[in-house]
């Protein structure tokens, strides 16, 4: 991902990439100089980024997929110094899926069973993905339901990048709302967009909701 977030930023005028990080490199000079850190590394190392985050005072993006309890706790309380968005997928375009998904569900109601299908690559770890879980929690926050009334399709094929579909069916009709991938340059991209509009927020956790809530009004 580093080098997709490089050759975008390349390609735009107001941007410049102060530094990637790697094991050995010293992250903290790296922050210092920096308006806003990118972090899509590994949950492995996200407790190392999000601390040099908050001793440098420097605006967090986190597209960090699989962070358990304990590591999304340490972005809120890094939220309380810092502005951080997180968020399981950096796609504008999941963004809205997720949007159209809760107004599906609060329109249609109880009566519709919820399934989500997902297709991945074959060296994605977690399954289901970060996304399908995200779009299964919107889904369970209309409803007030559990998570397990929801049912998911997980696939592993190829070098696929990402398909998601939400579909919800009663035994009358079907409803399909779906997101495809064509190159993983989307969730740089998404990033960007992150950046450019985290660094100029007051600390907070935020999301892509909140990224293209601006990203809409600034079109209007």
């Amino acid at each position: 991902m580093g080098q997709a977030l490089s050759r975008s930023i390349e390609t735009q005028a107001d941007l410049q990439m102060t530094g990637l990080w790697g094991r050995g490199d010293d992250l903290d000079e790296i922050v210092a100089n920096s308006d806003v850190l990118i972090d899509f590394s590994l949950p492995e190392a996200n407790d190392e980024v999000v601390a040099a985050a908050v001793r440098n005072n420097t605006p967090l993006v986190c597209g960090v997929s699989g962070l358990s309890d304990t590591q999304v706790a340490a972005l809120d309380s890094a939220a309380t110094s810092i502005a951080v968005v997180y968020d399981r997928n950096m796609s504008l375009g999941v963004a809205v899926l997720e949007q159209l998904v809760t107004r599906a569900v609060a329109a249609l109601g109880d009566g519709f069973a919820a399934e989500i299908h997902e297709t991945h690559h074959v060296h994605k770890l977690d399954s289901p993905s970060g996304t399908a879980l995200k779009l299964g929690e919107a889904i369970v926050a209309v409803r007030g339901g559990k998570a397990d009334d929801i049912h998911y399709e997980v696939e592993r094929r190829g070098e696929v990048p990402g398909d998601h579909s939400v579909v919800l069916s009663s035994a009358t009709e079907r409803v399909t709302l779906g997101h495809s991938v064509t190159t993983r340059q989307v969730f740089a991209d998404g990033a960007l967009h992150a950046a450019r509009w985290i660094a100029s927020q007051m600390p907070g956790r935020y999301s892509m909701q909140d990224v293209l809530a601006e990203k809409t009004s600034d079109s209007l």
